[in-house]
């Protein structure tokens, strides 16, 4: 970012491919349509565009971004008349238990019961609270670890660390209950 920062055009391509799967897959989850994320994901890269010029580093960048995304998580649904309890699919976008490739060898009872975790696991993620469910998706998608968490989303480490823990342990919680 600091290269982008001072006028390397090429900085800015690096730190977009290198970004760009994991942010947008952290603002589908937290809003749940696919619409809403691609309209959230290039707000949040325009921000970045705007902002280039006063970027100080204080924490790695994926810290920054993943702030900058949460704050515009925030304004979304400040802005909305309500939030969504549950992802839907948009009817353009295909089922994402259709896009994992399994391998061919598999019988069809395993792949029904992988399908079965996919959704159970997905419904559980929705089911979180916004702050876990943000807290978890940050640390798996972004690769936060607990204080990049916790400066993103503007809150002391020791409720971003209890909050990934919380989210752990219902998913877990959650899926030992389909086993």
């Amino acid at each position: 970012m600091i290269a982008y920062r001072d006028g390397d055009a090429a900085a800015f391509e690096r730190l977009y491919r290198r970004h760009r799967g994991g942010l947008y897959r952290f603002l589908l989850r937290q809003c749940g349509g696919a619409a809403v994320a691609e309209e959230l994901f290039q707000d949040v890269w325009m921000n970045l565009i705007r902002a280039r010029e006063r970027y100080v580093p204080q924490a790695r960048f994926a810290t920054y971004l993943y702030h900058v995304a949460h704050n515009r998580l925030i304004d979304h649904f400040r802005r909305s008349t309500h939030r969504p309890s549950t992802p839907e699919l948009d009817d353009d976008d295909a089922d994402p238990v259709d896009l994992i490739t399994a391998d061919p060898r598999e019988q069809p009872d395993a792949k029904l019961e992988t399908k079965a975790r996919i959704e159970r696991f997905s419904q559980l993620l929705s089911e979180l609270p916004a702050a876990q469910r943000e807290a978890f998706v940050m640390h798996e998608e972004g690769g936060l670890n607990v204080e990049e968490i916790a400066e993103a989303t503007g809150v002391n480490a020791e409720t971003a660390k209890s909050r990934l823990r919380y989210a752990v342990a219902k998913l877990r919680r959650g899926l030992q209950e389909l086993m």
